[in-house]
């Protein structure tokens, strides 16, 4: 019997012919795969602590204890000022905002190294993976979210004296960017990490890092002059301040800075999702 080559056939004798149609990520094929990303969202919710004893409470506990921490270590230990506010308060906001954006960045920075099984097998846009990491995320944020309210009705109901104002409307959209920076920073970490392993032990330390050059344990009111303007760079700066402002009347809301952040989120995420997008093309080669 004798065989024939398929390549040597004319291209035209063939029923299909698949080739690469893409060069940049589409976001509507990204929508058409939506329930691929509710799957993946409520893996990440469920399996995290599907075996644990505590469960969900987990994402009560952790912002309990890291702000008690805060309040003994850096309020009471340090006698870091915080503008008049009570402590729980103080350090419960800006605990919750940068536990989404600190998690979103770790979890999305894992998304080659820990799909690298499933990218083998079976193809969907991979970027679905990492938006359900800041998705999944966004579901424990509203939970320790709901902790900082119930504190400070609690306070309020006390006559505490705070300075709730309408700028609370604008929640939303300072959860937007902490999101966005997350996921922009993590697509890059990722594609970086699939190259350069050694990057993933510098991830933690860096966070970590960040979080001081951040208002999250000091309000911005006590920065000594010679470190305002590295600290004004940081744009999460002005989202923290401002969630503070827009809740608790302390801290500052600055147009000019929340301006600033959102050009750097929205062109942080414009670099992540074009690395990431030339990254995926060669990482099964490499991870």
């Amino acid at each position: 019997m004798q065989r024939t080559n398929p390549t040597s056939l004319p291209k035209d004798q063939w029923d299909i012919v698949i080739t690469p149609h893409r060069e940049h990520p589409s976001f509507s094929e990204v929508w058409k795969f939506r329930d691929l990303l509710y799957m993946f969202v409520k893996r990440d919710v469920v399996t995290v602590y599907k075996q644990t004893v505590l469960g969900p409470i987990w994402f009560f506990v952790q912002p309990i204890l890291t702000t008690v921490v805060y309040m003994v270590v850096f309020g009471g230990i340090a006698g870091i000022s915080t503008d008049g506010v009570p402590r729980i308060l103080f350090y419960s906001a800006g605990v919750v905002l940068w536990n989404y954006f600190a998690e979103s960045l770790t979890q999305t920075s894992k998304t080659f190294m820990e799909n690298s099984r499933i990218f083998g097998k079976v193809y969907f846009p991979r970027i679905i993976v990492p938006i359900s990491k800041v998705v999944s995320g966004l579901l424990k944020f509203c939970i320790q979210l709901f902790f900082f309210l119930a504190v400070l009705i609690y306070h309020l109901s006390i006559g505490t004296k705070l300075h709730p104002n309408l700028y609370i409307l604008l929640t939303p959209a300072l959860i937007t960017l902490m999101a966005v920076m997350g996921l922009g920073f993590g697509l890059i970490v990722t594609s970086l990490t699939s190259k350069y392993r050694d990057l993933m032990f510098l991830i933690q330390f860096g966070v970590q890092l960040f979080m001081y050059a951040t208002p999250i344990i000091y309000p911005s009111s006590i920065i000594p002059e010679k470190y305002k303007l590295f600290i004004s760079l940081n744009p999460i700066t002005y989202v923290v301040e401002g969630f503070r402002y827009a809740f608790l009347g302390t801290g500052s809301w600055s147009w000019i800075g929340l301006g600033y952040a959102v050009a750097f989120a929205f062109g942080l995420l414009a670099i992540g999702v074009y690395i990431f997008d030339r990254t995926e093309k060669t990482v099964m080669d490499t991870v």
